[in-house]
């Protein structure tokens, strides 16, 4: 099990909403997730910045490389643009973050 982090950008004002999006989470999300070995997925916002702070579990990292080709990832991408930083693609910018401690 492999632990990753990374962060995003929140556009001001999005607190809620992206709260909402995510509170109602697509089932075929949610499926397409589990089914890619991910889990203990967690979504933080630091609220001086607007960061966002993830941090996810998953069997093998390696596999998490055909979601951007799914359909359902392609359109919840789609539906955040305009309230997160966002690539050409849609896909939400994300810095990854490299692990300097962790207590098990």
């Amino acid at each position: 099990m492999q632990r990753i982090a990374f962060k995003m950008q929140l556009f001001p004002g999005f607190e809620e909403e992206y709260r909402k999006r995510h509170d109602e989470l697509w089932p075929e999300l949610k499926q397409l997730l589990k089914d890619a070995g991910i889990s203990d997925y967690s979504i933080f916002l630091d609220e001086t910045t607007n960061n966002l702070f993830g941090v996810m579990k998953a069997e093998d990292a390696a596999k998490l490389k055909d979601l951007p080709a799914t359909e359902i990832m392609q359109k919840w991408w789609k539906q955040n643009v305009g309230i997160m930083e966002t690539n050409p693609d849609n896909s939400p910018v994300q810095i990854p973050l490299k692990e300097l401690f962790h207590l098990p």
